[in-house]
């Protein structure tokens, strides 16, 4: 299913990451998904929200182009004080230790 995008997040779909749901104040997990995997990734930070769990989801179409992103915009998406992520993936899994699995 699309998600429903703002004008902002699809100007920083070309970013390769961006936040595609936020929370209120500083999140206690970022879940990030990509593809087809964004749908049930956002159904799963609905549960989570609704059980109080303060949730941010990122959609992150191309880990290369959000490499290459200055360190100030990945911050702004994938904050270093958050170490609690997941990263919702069905394919290869490879790449995602650069974002997960901090602590």
């Amino acid at each position: 299913t699309q998600q429903p995008r703002t004008a902002e997040q699809l100007a920083n779909v070309y970013r390769g990451g961006y936040v595609l749901k936020d929370c209120a104040g500083t999140p206690d997990v970022i879940l990030i998904a990509t593809g087809s995997e964004v749908g049930i990734t956002v159904e799963a930070a609905d549960k989570l929200s609704a059980a109080g769990t303060k949730v941010r989801v990122v959609s992150m179409p191309s880990t290369d182009a959000f490499d290459k992103q200055d360190a100030a915009y990945r911050e702004s998406v994938l904050p270093a004080a958050v170490t609690a992520r997941v990263a919702v993936e069905a394919g290869i899994a490879d790449y995602w230790y650069k974002y997960v699995g901090l602590n």
